[in-house]
């Protein structure tokens, strides 16, 4: 299973043609993703009513990973880590960061500026 970030999803529903996107790349190799909570949230907090119908469809088909406690443990242990090497990056992106960590789980993501500062994230 792959924890999809954001950004991939963003890309995925902006582009005309979805055979260029990382998602539909993905999709070819693997057929299990996930969202973080996190994820869910961005999403919905920037689109507008219309397109809350297009992503409660397609978020149905995608498993929504909780940020639980040993997500919590992660992302304390990823803030401590970047705050004292002052890399850090977006709060949002060291959670969606520490969901994956915790779970097990590879994240694709657009934005390897932000994840790529993270050493035991394994980036898709």
């Amino acid at each position: 299973m792959i924890l999809l970030d954001t950004s991939v999803l963003i890309e995925m529903f902006r582009v005309k043609d979805k055979t260029a996107t990382y998602f539909y790349q993905l999709s070819k190799t693997d057929n299990e993703f996930a969202i973080s909570i996190l994820t869910h949230y961005e999403i919905f907090r920037g689109s507008s009513n219309f397109q809350d119908i297009f992503w409660t469809n397609f978020l149905k088909t995608i498993e929504i990973i909780p940020f639980d406690i040993a997500s919590s443990n992660e992302a304390s242990k990823i803030y401590k880590l970047l705050k004292a090497q002052n890399k850090m990056i977006d709060f949002a992106d060291l959670l969606i960061a520490a969901t994956a960590i915790a779970h097990g789980l590879s994240l694709a993501t657009l934005n390897l500026k932000h994840f790529g500062k993270i050493p035991d994230l394994h980036i898709f």
